[in-house]
């Protein structure tokens, strides 16, 4: 352990101080072709080891080649499981000389969303493909400055909405684009669970935590992918029944939105209450899906006998698999980081609204 240690803090070092003497962008600008993109993973906690890491096993597109970490102790068992090679680990200090590393394509940030702006945009200052998880960043200012720094250094930003990705979610998607019942008018999304975990980033504050940045992401894309409208206002109340552990962020939110066509949208959301359903009423008919947001896929039915269900082992790969080749086939990401905005815009508004009793916000 000490020597893979000595190791790790030597080649940070070396890597480090090549970083001063490259020219990120030429890097960038002659990468070669490949047929399949080098990820690498930034943070190691549970999202990244128990699902993306494995996910990347089963993508044709892309695969697992680097890591970036503040805890050497893991990277041993990171290299014994996945093979990764002594030259594409790094730590939070070395991070930018990933610029020099031709192994690794896309840095895919993992990290608690207070984290996610200054790793996106050091990140894109490396001239690689930027991958970050959702909620894409606590506020829409960091969002901007995220799409803005990947704009200027000319790489790709796509936010981590697995659910997107699943033919399940599509397939409600395409209702309402082909106006199969006519127009919606009621929306009622709901997304929670109890959270057991009392020291997370999520009941912190200063970490980006709140069941809104979390739950309630999905909460908003049910209704926002079911309706394929944007929110104009939003009325919210926000509580906890554990103020011991939710003291500093909310547990629970209940909100309303309005949209363009005077559909309407109750949205439920909680880190206290086990809850995974969309029911979406049309003019002519309805659809329901429960769960709408599970790993495994999800499953729905229709008001005129259409059953909603294809298999999915789980939603990772898909997303990996169609992000990677988004960037091979220069082709528009399903989740850019415009995306990833568009429902922080709307977590602001129900926080706004419920911290002020209720009141409307306009969006």
């Amino acid at each position: 352990m000490d020597i893979n240690r000595r190791n790790f803090v030597k080649n940070s070092a070396i890597a480090a101080t090549a970083a001063a003497f490259s020219p990120n962008v030429l890097l960038a600008a002659t990468r070669p072709k490949k047929d399949k993109l080098g990820i690498a993973l930034v943070g190691l906690g549970y999202y990244s080891t128990d699902l993306l890491a494995p996910a990347l096993q089963k993508t044709k597109h892309c695969e697992l080649k680097g890591i970036v970490t503040g805890s050497p102790e893991k990277v041993p068992t990171w290299q014994e499981k996945y093979g990764i090679a002594d030259k594409n680990i790094y730590n939070y200090d070395s991070y930018e000389s990933i610029a020099n590393n031709p192994d690794i394509d896309v840095i895919y940030v993992v990290l608690p969303p207070s984290m996610h702006r200054e790793y996106t945009v050091r990140g894109a200052e490396t001239g690689k493909h930027i991958w970050c998880e959702k909620p894409m960043a606590p506020s829409v200012t960091d969002c901007q400055a995220m799409i803005d720094a990947c704009n200027k250094n000319k790489v790709s930003l796509a936010i981590g909405y697995r659910c997107q990705h699943d033919p399940n979610i599509q397939a409600y998607q395409k209702v309402v684009k082909e106006q199969r019942f006519g127009k919606v008018r009621m929306v009622n999304s709901a997304a929670g669970y109890f959270e057991g975990r009392t020291t997370h980033w999520k009941q912190s504050k200063a970490m980006g935590g709140g069941v809104m940045g979390d739950m309630g992401v999905y909460a908003i894309q049910g209704a926002r992918l079911a309706t394929g409208e944007e929110p104009i206002t939003v009325k919210a109340h926000t509580m906890t029944t554990r103020p011991d552990i939710y003291h500093e962020v909310e547990e629970t939110a209940m909100y309303i939105l309005e949209f363009p066509s005077g559909a309407m949208a109750t949205c439920h959301s909680s880190f206290g209450v086990n809850m995974n359903y969309l029911q979406v009423n049309y003019e002519k008919g309805w659809l329901k899906m429960e769960p709408q947001t599970g790993y495994g896929g999800n499953r729905g039915s229709m008001s005129d006998g259409t059953e909603i269900y294809t298999p999915v082992d789980r939603q990772q790969p898909l997303q990996l698999d169609d992000d990677a080749l988004a960037i091979l086939n220069n082709k528009p990401y399903i989740a850019p980081g415009e995306e990833g905005l568009r429902d922080i815009r709307v977590v602001e508004a129900v926080l706004k609204s419920g911290a002020n009793g209720g009141c409307e916000v306009k969006l």
